[in-house]
């Protein structure tokens, strides 16, 4: 990329391939210390941690990605005093060989046991004031910590995992009597054609149905509905700009609360510089 400048553009809110490299479960794996509770809410100061993983053994031609629990909560793994609703978005890497890899990642939050400050008791003035300090500090009774369900594929069918990770989700939350393992198997072994502009329909095992629309040709964007709402959102004015910005080489900056409609632009904005590539 040539030049130093740039545009900041705020965003309100063929062989067969297989469509999952994995399907990884992370968590939040918080530090917390008695008296400390509220700090470590406002600062993410927390480790994600995999539980599991599957396949167990990477794939030759899909290598598993190493800190994927990093981009599972870009804002940092943190602790929050209400259970808040379900989240999904995509992240995009891009490897050593230039190859992008999918994330999908589906985000929930499960109940966790607060931890209660523990005081000392001293003799003097200095152990009433830490008294006084801990019994003013309000914690909250119950905290929930996030974890999620991890899907990546070299594949960019963003509805399929979004469906597939929920309904996952809805099996383990709801305690259907669906096997997990089946249905995890199923979405590991599916194996559907890069191109062709067929239509495949999937099933996970649970009484679903998947519908995969593969492109007429892999040179060809995906841009699903993408284009449609960067227009809602920015407006053709300011859409225009944006295209023109990226023609003359400038650096552009995403900014928006909400990681899917982040990765929605930028593909909006791949789809309409085609068959001109941003590099």
């Amino acid at each position: 990329m040539q030049g130093t400048r740039s545009v900041s553009v705020p965003v309100s809110g063929a062989v067969p391939g297989r469509v999952p490299a994995g399907v990884i479960p992370c968590r939040a794996q918080p530090r917390v210390y008695p008296g400390l509770i509220e700090d470590f809410l406002c600062s993410g100061d927390g480790q994600g941690q995999i539980l599991q993983r599957f396949p167990e053994k990477d794939w030759e031609d899909n290598p598993f990605p190493q800190g994927i629990e990093l981009f599972c909560q870009p804002s940092g793994w943190q602790l929050f005093p209400e259970r808040n609703p379900p989240t999904f978005f995509v992240a995009v890497l891009t490897d050593i060989n230039s190859e992008r890899h999918y994330c999908a990642c589906f985000t929930f939050w499960e109940a966790v046991e607060s931890p209660q400050p523990q005081s000392h008791a001293r003799n003097g003035e200095g152990g009433e004031e830490e008294e006084e300090e801990a019994s003013s500090l309000v914690q909250p009774a119950q905290l929930f910590a996030p974890k999620s369900l991890v899907l990546v594929s070299r594949l960019d069918h963003a509805e399929v995992f979004r469906n597939s990770l929920g309904l996952i989700y809805t099996i383990y939350v709801d305690g259907l009597s669906v096997s997990l393992e089946n249905v995890i198997g199923n979405l590991l072994t599916c194996t559907i054609p890069i191109t062709g502009g067929a239509q495949r329909t999937i099933s996970l095992g649970a009484g679903d149905r998947q519908v995969i629309q593969t492109p007429i040709n892999d040179s060809l964007p995906v841009s699903s509905c993408s284009v449609a709402l960067l227009f809602r959102q920015l407006g053709i004015t300011n859409v225009l700009f944006l295209f023109c910005a990226a023609l003359t080489e400038h650096k552009i900056l995403f900014l928006s609360s909400s990681y899917q409609r982040l990765t929605d632009a930028c593909r909006a904005l791949l789809a309409l510089m085609f068959p001109l590539k941003y590099r």
